[in-house]
């Protein structure tokens, strides 16, 4: 066993003091972290344990959001009334979401940070695979890739993102507040997870020894035209093969704004921002689907075993946009 210092702050401040330490890890819910240290993918030598911080509260925001704390559970945040009455998107994928027992666990926070599942990258018995160690290939490029992006990858990695909830957040043009060693940052959801390049191994865009403290959900008039939709190979406990959040402001029938986004397809949540475009100021009657499906998905490039995603991506925007619209 690797010799391990557990660290518990009293404070934010001192929480960042310690994530100092070199090889240090923030830990919440360790739902995804204590997985990857056990496989010996993630080598923490120091956990910072934040679930004593005061990050477990949701409220309401002066200007009619909503912000949830980073240390709120799964569980709570799908369940909570703020959510459930006005981000019934987002507590749609909370529940789509693994099982009971580790939504009971799993943080907001943790949830964002979540690592890709490609079974190249969770196993240290493949040698190849630049996100582990970089400059080593990809073995998924010729190998497995069933499951993987067809949507702004690259030649040094083809994984997907594995959240719903932040598939969810895009749709929702959240923002993450974030604490750092130079101070607070607001980083719109769009920014925050990265696309591969050539560097696979950094998944997101906060910078070292920063702490997600929150959440910030807008006000928005997209309560009850919204829909989230998980297709997946069973009904239950498993990841993404293509999921689809659409959310829609339609005041007097007609489409004022929308945002639809794309889980299981890329490394990041994906904006399909030309289909949301094409959207925009028609009338729920006037809406041609299926064009708006394909421009989902007009960019993909597929690999080898996973072409099946662009037509499973096009039917699903097609159910979960309809859903949406047809909504009371």
């Amino acid at each position: 066993m690797l010799p391990l210092v557990y660290s518990r702050p009293a404070d934010i401040r001192a929480a960042l003091t310690a994530a100092s330490a070199a090889d240090a890890y923030f830990i919440g819910g360790g739902t995804n972290l204590l997985d990857l240290m056990k496989a010996g993918v993630e080598k923490a030598k120091t956990l910072v344990d934040v679930n004593h911080l005061g990050l477990d509260r949701i409220e309401s925001t002066a200007d009619g959001g909503v912000r949830i704390g980073a240390g709120v559970r799964n569980t709570d945040a799908a369940n909570h009334t703020l959510i459930r009455t006005n981000y019934p998107l987002l507590s749609q994928a909370f529940l789509a979401g693994a099982s009971a027992q580790l939504r009971n666990m799993a943080t907001v926070g943790g949830n964002l940070m979540q690592r890709t599942r490609c079974d190249y990258f969770v196993d240290t018995a493949f040698e190849h695979c630049n996100k582990r160690k970089p400059g080593s290939g990809c073995a998924a490029l010729e190998g497995f890739n069933k499951l993987h992006a067809i949507l702004g990858a690259s030649d040094r990695c083809v994984a997907v993102n594995p959240s719903d909830m932040s598939v969810a957040l895009v749709a929702l043009d959240a923002v993450v507040n974030v604490q750092g060693p130079e101070g607070e940052r607001h980083i719109p959801i769009v920014e925050f997870h990265r696309l591969p390049g050539d560097h696979p191994e950094i998944d997101t865009t906060l910078k070292r020894g920063e702490l997600i403290t929150s959440v910030d959900l807008p006000k928005t008039t997209a309560t009850r035209n919204a829909n989230y939709l998980k297709v997946r190979e069973r009904s239950s406990y498993a990841f993404a093969l293509v999921s689809v959040a659409v959310a829609l402001n339609v005041p007097d029938h007609r489409i004022d704004s929308a945002r639809i986004a794309l889980g299981g397809v890329a490394h990041k949540p994906w904006l399909a921002e030309k289909a949301s475009a094409a959207l925009t100021g028609k009338s729920k009657n006037d809406i041609d689907y299926a064009a708006v499906a394909a421009l989902a998905v007009a960019d993909a490039k597929p690999l080898s075993q996973n072409g099946y995603k662009i037509p499973l991506a096009k039917n699903a925007v097609e159910r979960a946009l309809r859903a949406a619209v047809e909504a009371a």
